[in-house]
């Protein structure tokens, strides 16, 4: 993705001089347009990105990607590994507080990490290898294995799907099928609940009592230091009105810009333009394998021969450098990826597959969230190619919230269920087996809405985890893919990096392969 940034900065060299006035915004606030409304603030139990990005205000991870996405430690100070690779050691740094004021303990760390457990993969793969996971003391803590376990650092820094995030053991003791409702966490930012209004805003504030790592800021990783007393986080679903809110400093930062928006923030002096994390996402459309059509495993099959990129992309990003064609379940910079098992788009090709694999007609129900311009761009491309391979169609509009909701319907179509829907799951969670939730296909145990189910995937993508060595996990990687063209969990629409538009006031937005808000300030107007 450096080249795509790298693209985009380019681009803004082209800005138009031309400047729109800018409304004074409040120093001692940021306000962000977000890309999604926070529906939960449980980040164990919802696969929302919104409850992901909350939980990085409100919480803190044991260990942290930079940006090149490398392990560093974040709330640990130091650790040990014995000989035999079996004991590891880990030791909190000093200063570690909650948002009530109470200290973090290893306590808090391994409820934390036994109620993430239950629903993550590397998580399961983790407490299922360990004998103990026991405090030492209120700030050192031992977790002892059978056998080694490679992936241990991965899993304690794991950046997106269900990340590690430690919260107060009495919160942990949530059980893992219930939301929690405390928000209390020991972050940069504290969120009092009350304050949160759904459909609305979330507002957080600067935790005082925050104490940073000494290194600077870099990605995930380093201090955080909360450099504006108030983040507010707007829903507004309607594009033009938050670009209006922008120019006139109404908001700060505008997440997902859409592409055709970008050349009226060029053009603003008092604007910029930037990539919105370092990584950007994948389009995919998700088909519902619970009901017909798309239990039928030789459609899905089809569906491998339906999406070219170079078609599908430019009806969402009409710049060739801000997107790529990976031809491959993994992101494009992931050390896995792999074309194993891959087939060339053709609709010729596609349509006589539709005929030879018994489809009888049955219209696929396609969920389109009018309010995200990307899933509901790429809803309608989809529809438009199911239409020309011989498919009955049936697009049915609604907003993303509506949308989340109607995913977990297992019903027929016509009882209130579906058949597809769009997403761009973030390129993090798309670059090994162990964190690639899109592929997980452990049917309704824990697969997303869509529910692939094989065994063979599941066996895999465990060899993958409990690997020993670089070979290893290269041969499993590719098997996992190899094996997923032919169950096909969903098709790639490809990959694009995303946008936001913020204010030229801004100063030190982060290179994160997340979208965080700590490290900035506003500068003087």
């Amino acid at each position: 993705m450096k080249r795509i940034a790298a693209a985009l900065g380019a681009a803004l060299l082209l800005a138009a001089p031309a400047a729109m006035a800018q409304g004074r915004g409040d120093p001692n606030a940021l306000r962000i347009k977000t890309f999604g409304d926070l529906r939960s603030i449980d980040p164990f139990i919802s696969p929302e990105y919104m409850a992901r990005n909350h939980g990085y205000m409100v919480y803190d991870t044991l260990f942290a990607l930079d940006s090149r996405l490398q392990v560093r430690p974040q709330m640990v100070e130091r650790f040990t590994t014995s000989e035999d690779g079996r004991t590891w050691t880990f030791t909190l740094r000093e200063g570690l507080n909650f948002h009530d004021g109470a200290p973090v303990t290893t306590e808090d760390v391994i409820a934390s990490l036994r109620r993430w457990a239950v629903r993550d993969g590397l998580g399961q793969q983790l407490v299922g290898l360990a004998t103990a996971m026991e405090p030492v003391d209120a700030r050192t803590f031992r977790i002892a294995l059978r056998e080694p376990f490679g992936m241990m650092l991965q899993a304690l820094s794991k950046p997106s799907g269900q990340p590690p995030f430690i919260m107060p053991a009495r919160v942990a003791a949530t059980p893992p099928a219930t939301p929690i409702s405390d928000p209390t966490g020991s972050g940069p930012f504290t969120l009092r609940r009350e304050d949160w209004r759904v459909g609305d805003r979330v507002t957080y504030r600067r935790n005082a009592a925050y104490v940073p790592r000494n290194e600077a800021p870099d990605g995930l990783a380093g201090g955080k230091r909360a450099g504006i007393e108030r983040v507010e986080w707007v829903y507004l679903p309607d594009a033009q009105t938050a670009l209006n809110a922008l120019v006139t400093g109404e908001l700060d930062i505008f997440e997902e810009l859409p592409p055709d928006l970008f050349p009226v923030v060029q053009r603003n002096r008092a604007l910029r333009i930037g990539p919105q994390d370092s990584v950007g996402v994948q389009a995919i459309f998700r088909m519902n394998q619970a009901v017909p059509p798309f239990d039928n495993p030789r459609l899905r099959q089809a569906m491998r021969l339906l999406v070219d990129p170079a078609h599908a992309m430019p009806a969402y990003m009409t710049d060739p450098a801000l997107w790529r064609d990976c031809r491959s379940f993994y992101t494009c910079t992931s050390p896995y990826r792999t074309e194993t098992g891959w087939v060339t788009p053709n609709l010729d090709a596609a349509r006589r597959a539709v005929a030879e694999s018994g489809y009888d007609g049955t219209p696929v129900v396609i969920l389109d969230a009018q309010d995200s311009t990307i899933s509901h761009t790429f809803a309608l491309v989809s529809a438009d190619l199911l239409r020309r391979v011989g498919m009955t169609v049936d697009v049915q509009a609604m907003d993303w919230a509506t949308l989340i909701q109607r995913r977990l319907s297992r019903n027929p179509a016509n009882q209130g269920g579906w058949g597809l829907f769009v997403s761009a799951p973030t390129g993090l969670d798309g670059m090994d087996p162990s964190g690639h939730n899109a592929m997980r296909s452990a049917c309704e145990r824990t697969a997303l809405p869509g529910w692939p189910c094989d065994a063979e995937m599941e066996r895999l993508r465990d060899a993958f985890i409990a690997a020993r060595n670089d070979a290893q996990r290269m041969e499993a990687a590719e098997a996992y893919h190899r094996r997923a063209t032919e169950t096909v969990p969903y098709v790639p629409l490809g990959q694009f990096a995303l946008v936001r538009g913020y204010s030229a006031r801004l100063r030190g937005i982060l290179d994160a392969p997340v979208p965080v808000y700590w490290n900035i300030s506003k500068a003087a107007e």
